[in-house]
């Protein structure tokens, strides 16, 4: 166990406060799982995080609520499961909250305890940050000029276009496109697209500690194309990034099949894989393990995890939600902050 003095600082903004975020940060620091390895602290508004006490704050193996205290900095804290420390950023009419649907005034609410949390890592005050998720809806409804999570970390940080990293126990899976219709994703599959991003995700490996480990790159097309049988980007696009990667010093292996680069970067054999579009690599994560997949956004000037699931509006208030992937975000929030340099931002890339 890690010095408790040492721990790293491990904000957790709450999240949309009308979904399960809060529900799942308060199970997590009522776990005594997180303080293993770090000492984590809530930043939302306290009438949401009072409410999901409420409904799920009891400690594991009792029947005890842990208290609720507020801070005006991480370092007033007592970190342990008999106390849930928050930084509370007051912006919510609890008597206006709707559970479960789609408000305004809970887009904005989510976007300010980000902007808190990005301002306590910029200047330093804590060394991590593990979201809650959020809502695009209510994002937009509010007027927050982003889209998400990301954007909204970037946009906040200075940062150009930052990596996108799922974690599940061994396997890392970095995202060469995301949010493109599939045959768009296709048709960005090009050496000049790839080889910048390759460099990237090496770079990234390196930032967290993961310099020794090889990367691997998947196929698009079944069997890798079978020398242009099925395709023709293994042979003309994606072989041509690699094999110029490598010339600049990269350990990258590929294309390998996706039907079994995924099972070999789970055993161990890589340190990461480049998937090539969206769901290639959100499926292979979240079959192995759904709850326990979590996203790390790196080329930030912090490191950033979250759970990767939505607001789930309909349990929403219920405290059925489970906070399995929270624990896991705040866990590997901690695991790469002392790995983490704070410094400039990565350069934009070629990745959408």
């Amino acid at each position: 166990m890690i010095d408790g003095l040492k721990k790293p600082f491990v904000g957790v903004p709450i999240g949309d406060p009308a979904g399960v975020g809060p529900e799942i940060a308060v199970k997590a620091l009522a776990s005594g799982e997180v303080y293993e390895t770090a000492r984590p602290l809530l930043i939302g508004d306290r009438d949401a995080v009072e409410r999901a006490i409420g409904l799920c704050g009891a400690k594991k193996g009792s029947g005890e609520r842990p208290e609720l205290r507020e801070i005006a900095s991480p370092g007033e804290g007592t970190y342990g499961p008999a106390v849930v420390n928050l930084i509370n950023v007051k912006n919510l009419d609890i008597g206006a909250l709707s559970t479960g649907k789609v408000q305004a005034m809970c887009g904005r609410a989510a976007y300010e305890y980000i902007e808190a949390a990005v301002s306590l890592a910029m200047n330093g005050a804590i060394d991590a940050i593990a979201t809650a998720p959020i809502n695009k809806e209510s994002l937009r409804e509010a007027g927050v000029p982003y889209i998400g999570h990301t954007e909204i970390l970037a946009g906040l940080a200075g940062a150009g276009d930052p990596l996108t990293m799922f974690e599940v126990r061994d396997l890392r899976v970095f995202f060469f496109s995301r949010h493109v219709s599939l045959s768009e994703a296709v048709s960005l599959v090009t050496k000049e697209r790839l080889l910048p991003f390759i460099l990237r995700c090496a770079d990234a490996m390196k930032k967290i500690g993961l310099g020794g480990k090889s990367l691997a790159v998947a196929g698009l097309n079944p069997h890798c194309g079978e020398h242009g049988l099925f395709g023709h980007e293994e042979v003309r696009e994606i072989v041509p990034a690699v094999e110029e990667a490598r010339r600049r010093g990269c350990s990258v292996e590929g294309p390998i099949g996706a039907d079994s680069v995924f099972h070999l970067g789970l055993c161990g054999r890589f340190g990461a894989v480049v998937s090539l579009y969206h769901d290639q690599g959100h499926i292979a994560a979240k079959t192995f393990d759904f709850d326990r997949t979590i996203s790390v956004t790196l080329g930030l000037p912090f490191v950033r995890t979250s759970v990767d699931h939505g607001t789930a509006f309909d349990i929403a208030g219920t405290g059925a939600a489970r906070e399995v992937g929270m624990v896991e975000a705040v866990k590997s929030a901690a695991r790469y902050a002392p790995h983490f340099a704070r410094g400039a931002p990565s350069a934009p890339g070629s990745q959408r």
